[in-house]
Order: structure tokens, then sequence, then C-alpha cells
């Protein structure tokens, strides 16, 4: 498995530091948080995102994905939730990543069926678009789909190979999914895994992996054990939380421990 980390953890950090981290401290890649406040986000010109593009592969780091935020089963119109995952498409594409991450962000006022049924229409629209650009969305497991056996329900009726899975252990495991349900459920659809830690389910503050309770152990063996090879991403939530400590401190022990997850699971 090769390892990434998320901008999420370095809010506003200019492209070349965020590079510098990443080689410093052994990570094959970087998930960027596609957003305004960002360095990099749908707005770029053309020449900036072929410069973006340039200084990664300069330094032989790669852009794992692009972090979006449309919401698939929110209710309201289609269009615009398309459209907002087409530019994000077109950002990874220009940025020669191959995923995009979207949410899922249901309304209470929905039924389960109504909100499955609005992700997986227009999950099927974008993959087709994104199969032309050669870049695959995927539904995160959160919010109102935060297990396996919630985002199944919609990828299994979008049946494109453009679309797929990216599990986040921490809300599958909130949900209440042992992390060999959860790679069960996700397994036919898996894009790529984003790990972190936690103290409680009533305390989300990121902490440093390994110093919480979440079954990382666990989740890294059962994708060992079923020959999994993808990649696994932290997603250190530092721009919501200010108490947090810096990313930067935490990411040479950060790799050490998924490191060691990983020749422990071997």
């Amino acid at each position: 498995m090769k390892l990434a980390f998320s901008t999420l953890g370095v809010p506003g950090l200019p492209v070349p530091d965020v590079i510098r981290l990443a080689s410093a401290h052994g990570f094959h890649g970087v998930e960027l948080r596609a957003h305004p406040e960002e360095p990099v986000h749908p707005g770029l010109s053309g020449v900036e995102r072929a410069s973006v593009a340039a200084e990664f592969r300069a330094n032989g780091v790669e852009v794992l994905g692009v972090a979006g935020y449309p919401r698939v089963a929110a209710p309201g119109d289609d269009g615009p939730v398309i459209a907002d995952i087409r530019l994000l498409v077109d950002l990874a594409r220009d940025l020669g990543a191959p995923y995009v991450r979207v949410f899922p962000g249901a309304g209470e006022e929905q039924t389960r069926e109504r909100a499955d049924a609005t992700a997986a229409r227009r999950l099927g629209s974008a993959a087709e678009y994104a199969a032309e650009q050669g870049v695959r969305v995927l539904l995160e497991t959160h919010d109102s789909h935060r297990t396996g056996a919630d985002a199944i329900r919609v990828l299994g009726r979008v049946g494109h190979r453009n679309t797929g899975a990216l599990w986040d252990v921490m809300h599958t495991w909130l949900g209440g999914e042992q992390p060999s349900e959860s790679f069960a459920a996700l397994a036919p659809f898996l894009g790529y895994v984003q790990v972190k830690d936690i103290a409680s389910a009533d305390d989300t503050t990121p902490l440093a992996l390994g110093a919480g309770v979440l079954p990382l152990a666990e989740c890294v063996e059962v994708l060992s054990r079923h020959g999994w090879d993808g990649w696994l991403c932290w997603e250190y939530e530092k721009r919501w939380y200010d108490e947090a400590a810096p990313l930067p401190e935490l990411l040479a022990a950060g790799h050490a421990h998924l490191s060691r997850l990983l020749d422990d699971s071997a």
C-alpha cells in the first residue's frame, strides 16, 4: 500500500511546502482539498494547473485525489451538483489525479429511498463525463451515508466503473460497522482509504495516529489479508479544530505508525 496525507491537515499551505513535507516524511502522495481558501481549487487557470502538476511530478509526489464538497444526495436540482462534480473532474484530470471525492449529504426531510435514488442518478450522470476524462468519482462514507452498507445502496445502483467508494474509517466506526464488515461491503467499489484517529465518539478532535480509539490495526489487517494494495491517506482534520496539534510535527511518527501496521499485517 502507498501512503498519502490530506491538505485538510495543513490549511492554506502553499503547494511547494506541501510537497516538501511529503518528500521529507516518505509519503508517496497527497490528497488536495479543493476549496477556494486553498491554493488548489477549480478556479485555477490552465497555466496554474499545469504548474502545480509539474511541481508534483518534478518531486516524485503523486496527487492522489481532489477532495471536493458536492453533496450528491442533497435535495434540490441535479444540475448544480453535477456541474460542480464536472469542475472537480476537470481539475483532477489537469493535475493527473485519478480520484475526485464527493459527499452524500442527504437532508433529514428526505426518505432513505429518495436520497439513495438522487445520489445514484447524479453519480451516474457524472460518471459518464468522468470516464471521458480518465477520472473516478468516489463517494465518501460520511454524514447521511456513513457506513459501507449505506454507500453500497447508492453505488450498487450506479453500476459504473468510474464511480466508487472512499472508505473513511472514522465514519464507518461511528456508524457501528466492524472493519471486516466495511471492507466486505466496499471492496468491489473501493478507491482508497482515509485513516485518522480520535479520542472517542464524543470527541472527534484529530489525534496522532495510534493515540486514539479507531481500529486502524484491524483496518490495515483486513486490507492486507485480502491483498488490497491501494492508498492509505491520513486525513487529519486540522482545518476544523484549531486546538489540534500542527500536522507537520506529527507526520514522521504517523508515517512510522502506518509502516508498522503494514509490516505487522504482512
